[in-house]
């Protein structure tokens, strides 16, 4: 598969289903300022959590330094308490630190909070990385 065909199916290919936190925008919105984060967050929509493939080199050095090898893309960011995304931007998260309450995806610096249905993929690292 040549990079194109991967970021085609990365972006619009089928996945496996997976479901978010249930709500309207506004109580997302309402819901995270709520939680008492202590780090800045974005209310996302449309996204693929990214299971990434990558050499066994790599994988070792990302986990030594806390992080999981997955990230999040968002077709649509509905807020972003830093001001960093518009609403209706995409976004690309950077790796995992934590996973809670089977909606918070918390990174070294945001939070990113997943509403309603998202999907589920693996890509390779080179392909997440000639994508964004």
């Amino acid at each position: 598969m040549d990079i194109l065909e991967a970021i085609n199916e990365l972006l619009h290919g089928e996945g496996v289903p997976m479901l978010g936190r249930d709500m309207l925008d506004s109580e997302a919105i309402s819901y995270a300022r709520n939680l008492s984060l202590n780090k800045p967050f974005c209310v996302i929509r449309n996204w693929i959590w990214i299971d990434l493939e990558m050499p066994e080199a790599v994988r070792t050095k990302i986990i030594s330094d806390g992080l999981q090898p997955v990230m999040v893309y968002a077709h649509s960011v509905i807020f972003d308490s830093a001001g960093r995304f518009n609403p209706g931007d995409w976004a690309r998260s950077t790796p995992l630190v934590k996973f809670s309450d089977g909606h918070l995806f918390e990174t070294q610096n945001t939070i990113y909070l997943l509403i309603g249905q998202g999907t589920r993929k693996s890509a390779q690292l080179s392909t997440i990385i000639h994508v964004f």
